[in-house]
């Protein structure tokens, strides 16, 4: 080993970890080669005899084996330059008042839900209520191996139909709101911000915001001059660690903007963001007169709706996966 690794410990960790990650994959590889050998061999026999209960175990093996399969494919397809590193991820409601603002902290919700299911670790950053209900902006850090390359797949606008239960009449309504997402980028990204180009301001913490935000005086607010960009961080009680987690948003604000600029890597790593409107949506949840989630991109669709409310969208994702996989092969 060479005898400066540990001098960059958050570097040698991150070597570690894919290490590990590269050790975990060839051990997947392997199990799932042996169980579909073993499968086979079963199989073999059945086709010789019949035996009902035999035949029963193989079907609940293959089942198991398939999902098992899926996780390991969804591992093999996350190979972005980025996908590893944690994720920062927006929402922002779109036109329509209480009802859009109620859809954004419905998706703030199943995210969360999502990375307490998935073992990810969810901080809030900055956490605005709306007017009535709901949000008006949201900011969230999700911390965990492969954090970005799972949740990049929600970069968009998502579009929501159901019977409004702010209408006293009891009407349809469609709300729309947009889910932005960035890597967490290292200093190392070739991102360098000058402290002449930033302004820093303190201020307490805006808003009820439930159990977001603290109700101190150590909120961040970070202007980066040149480009207008605002940040704003206030889920800390020490303004030094506000401040550091602020400049890691504007780092990761920065190199977005580094990326429009280089096309190829747009369409790699960001996507198309449209406008937050009818016809633009990445993903439609319908909840009346029936329920439907469908994917735009993909096609996939899952008639439950509230399950996928609560955070099980992994097959959203790995729909996604597979779709830019292909494309890329192509």
């Amino acid at each position: 080993m060479d005898e400066h690794f540990w001098d960059d410990p958050k570097k040698a960790r991150k070597m570690i970890d894919r290490l590990n990650e590269n050790r975990q994959i060839k051990e997947g590889y392997e199990s799932l080669s042996a169980r579909l050998t073993s499968m086979r061999g079963d199989l073999g026999m059945l086709e010789e005899m019949e035996d009902p209960d035999l035949e029963a175990v193989l079907y609940e093996e293959w089942d198991t084996w398939t999902h098992d399969y899926e996780v390991f494919e969804m591992n093999i397809l996350l190979d972005g330059e980025y996908d590893h590193e944690n994720a920062i991820l927006e929402i922002h409601p779109g036109a329509g008042g209480t009802e859009s603002q109620d859809w954004a902290e419905m998706l703030f919700r199943m995210y969360s839900r999502w990375a307490q299911k998935n073992g990810f670790k969810f901080s809030v950053d900055d956490y605005e209520d709306g007017d009535e209900a709901g949000i008006k902006s949201v900011t969230v850090t999700v911390e965990g191996n492969r954090a970005y390359g799972y949740l990049k797949s929600e970069k968009g606008v998502h579009r929501l139909v159901r019977i409004s239960p702010f209408d006293a009449n009891s009407r349809r309504h469609t709300s729309f709101a947009a889910v932005s997402v960035l890597p967490e980028v290292s200093d190392d990204a070739g991102i360098v911000i000058n402290p002449e180009d930033i302004t820093v301001e303190t201020h307490r913490s805006s808003g009820a915001g439930g159990q977001h935000i603290n109700k101190t005086d150590s909120a961040i607010r970070i202007t980066h001059i040149p480009t207008g960009i605002v940040v704003t961080c206030q889920s800390e009680r020490s303004q030094i660690q506000n401040k550091e987690h602020a400049m890691q948003i504007l780092r990761a604000k920065l190199f977005e903007k580094k990326l429009e600029e280089e096309e190829k890597k747009k369409k790699d790593i960001l996507g198309d963001l449209k406008a937050i409107e009818w016809g633009s949506q990445i993903r439609s949840y319908v909840l009346c007169p029936y329920t439907l989630v469908k994917d735009n991109r993909t096609d996939y669709e899952e008639t439950n709706a509230d399950a996928v409310l609560d955070g099980n969208i992994d097959e959203f994702i790995y729909a996604y996966l597979k779709k830019s996989a292909s494309k890329k092969a192509s």
